[in-house]
């Protein structure tokens, strides 16, 4: 019989940080949380990285949550707005945080000419979900 309230805690280090995962083009992902590095069974949580002056393509995590809190430079995220029938554009700084819904087709940006932006993913689902698409809509 397990002791489910005794279970053992898991620490990553940033030099355990993992780039086997899904990617997409203009950004790099590592995962710190996952069933392949800790054996979460409901979680996936990473950081992305993206250079100065580089867009990531465009893409969705299907059917997963995604909550992002900006930890370095003023990435931007642009989705397709359907209401509007335009882009959007959200403007961030270190301390923010971004909620992406499932499906939700999206990318992002990092304007700075010099400096990489950094922010820390959460995942409702245990791995890494990344299709990548054409378009935002």
């Amino acid at each position: 019989m397990s002791d489910h309230f005794h279970q053992r805690l898991h620490h990553v280090i940033p030099k355990g940080l993992s780039a086997d995962t899904a990617q997409t083009s203009g950004m790099t992902r590592v995962e710190a949380i996952s069933g392949k590095t800790v054996g979460s069974e409901a979680l996936w949580m990473g950081e992305t990285h993206v250079a100065a002056a580089t867009a990531s393509d465009n893409h969705h995590h299907g059917e997963s949550e995604t909550a992002i809190y900006v930890v370095r430079g003023n990435p931007v995220f642009v989705f397709y707005d359907e209401d509007s029938g335009a882009e959007r554009r959200l403007e961030t700084k270190p301390g923010d945080y971004v909620f992406v819904p499932p499906w939700a087709p999206h990318r992002e940006e990092n304007p700075d000419p010099e400096n990489e932006a950094v922010v820390v993913i959460a995942r409702t689902t245990q791995e890494a979900i990344v299709v990548n698409l054409p378009s935002l809509h």
